[in-house]
């Protein structure tokens, strides 16, 4: 057995060969890093200062893909996952790694990633979190379904790079108010003769169980996503669970036909009860739907946008906001009651009719939206305004939107992000000496215990106009 200290170079392993390693990383999907001659090592349940016998199972290019054998020696950080599947599920991917040192390396992540690719060196806050709270957390599932041949409907996320489904009868960091239906919902389902294929590699059918909660409401959205409504005894079931449950206002029919990554399809049919649940977020009354985005960590949500009302508190009131990639009016609804006019620019028309149906609930007259192209709507409205806040999706800004801020240099921006690396990206450009920001505050923010993602709020106040 060799060890990741050997001082052959030039040495190419193969697989089936064991040698020790010692973990110095974890990647994005919590897979242990490690160097070996100038190979790198990946490893599942391997945590940085860890050290460990491994076999190799494939190469790719200058990685090896491998698989633990034994421990040798482990960290102090170490812990045995809440979750009885959490070593096979893809759902959570940092479980066996305890609370405090996920928020200090995500807080590290953070750092390196803004360095390394932004050339930011700013102090970052301390990372917004609840340690009351790491389990429990989600107010949303959406979990696939398969019936396999011996007709055992299996219900689960699935096995870590595979569409193979790990069955469950709980999920730990599901809200209890979701977490206690999967196994008498799943129990109902197997008794019925329904197709289930989440791929739809075998047929139509059933794809996925979503359960949505109003965290304070309590209200609970059932539904059931399927390629196809000809489902004998539906009605009768959905209108079984609404009686057998108080807590569930509604259960819903989504149709996904097609064959891709979305989960949900543009059609929803109401099976029993009501289309939407009330949630209750930064003291306004939000409606939710089956398909409506809402950030699946509700007090964590509220807590960022508390963060963001404090700092333009230090602005005077009568400031005019854009809020770029609005959703439902998540960040901008708060903003308005908070005495803000606010306008909300989003792509997606159902989220915009979402948040004005929201905004009349609440009385909010100083919020408007607009449907359309982000880039092309904020080019056309931004002069007209102090602020502008950013939720972008995964892939950040495009240069659009960039050249737009650059141009027109509102005051202030506050952007929110989901990935350091598009974060850095985007920052370069933004800040001085490339840009006419300087940044005020980095505040990381944990929507997503039990995994390595992380979030971030960019606050930044112009410098030169």
């Amino acid at each position: 057995m060799k060890d990741s200290t050997n001082s052959n170079l030039t040495t190419t392993p193969s697989p089936g060969e064991k040698f020790e390693i010692t973990g110095i990383d974890l990647d994005r999907h919590g897979n242990g890093l490690a160097r070996w001659n100038n190979w790198v090592v990946i490893v599942n349940d391997l945590l940085p200062g860890e050290r460990a016998q491994i076999e190799i199972v494939k190469r790719h290019r200058s990685q090896l893909f491998a698989k633990k054998v034994k421990s040798i020696e482990t960290v102090s950080g170490r812990r045995s996952p809440p979750c009885q599947i959490a070593n096979e599920c893809g759902g959570c991917s940092i479980q066996h790694l305890d609370d405090q040192e996920q928020s200090l390396l995500k807080q590290s992540h953070l750092r390196e990633t803004l360095l390394r690719l932004g050339q930011l060196d700013h102090r970052i806050e301390p990372i917004m979190n609840d340690y009351t709270r790491t389990l429990g957390y989600r107010n949303r599932a959406l979990i696939p379904l398969y019936r396999n041949r011996k007709g055992q409907l299996l219900m689960g996320y699935y096995r870590r790079g595979s569409h193979q489904i790990i069955d469950l009868n709980r999920c730990p960091v599901l809200d209890r108010g979701i977490d206690q239906y999967l196994a008498l919902i799943k129990d109902d389902l197997q008794q019925h003769d329904w197709p289930a294929d989440s791929d739809l590699s075998s047929g139509e059918g059933l794809r996925h169980l979503g359960i949505r909660i109003g965290q304070k409401t309590r209200q609970v959205l059932i539904t059931l996503v399927s390629s196809t409504n000809d489902l004998s005894g539906l009605h009768q079931q959905a209108n079984d669970w609404y009686r057998r449950w108080p807590e569930v206002r509604g259960i819903t029919l989504n149709i996904q036909r097609q064959r891709n990554n979305l989960i949900l399809g543009q059609e929803t049919i109401l099976l029993a009860g009501d289309l939407e649940i009330e949630e209750n977020f930064c003291d306004l009354s939000l409606l939710l739907s089956t398909t409506t985005f809402f950030q699946v960590n509700t007090i964590q949500a509220e807590r960022i946008i508390v963060k963001l009302r404090d700092w333009l508190a230090t602005t005077l009131l009568d400031i005019k906001i854009i809020d770029a990639y609005c959703g439902i009016g998540t960040i901008s609804l708060p903003l308005a009651a908070a005495g803000y006019q606010v306008v909300g620019l989003e792509l997606h028309a159902e989220a915009i009719a979402q948040a004005n149906k929201n905004a009349l609930r609440n009385n909010l007259n100083n919020a408007s939206f607009m449907c359309g192209d982000v880039s092309l709507l904020l080019a056309k409205t931004l002069r007209h305004h102090d602020v502008l806040v950013l939720d972008p999706p995964r892939k950040g800004l495009d240069q659009m939107v960039i050249k737009t801020i650059l141009i027109v240099r509102p005051e202030r921006v506050a952007y929110l992000s989901c990935d350091a690396a598009t974060l850095a990206r985007d920052l370069k450009q933004l800040i001085a000496p490339n840009g006419p920001y300087e940044i005020d505050q980095l505040q990381p923010i944990d929507f997503f215990p039990q995994t390595m993602h992380i979030e971030c709020l960019a606050l930044l106040i112009r410098i030169s106009s």
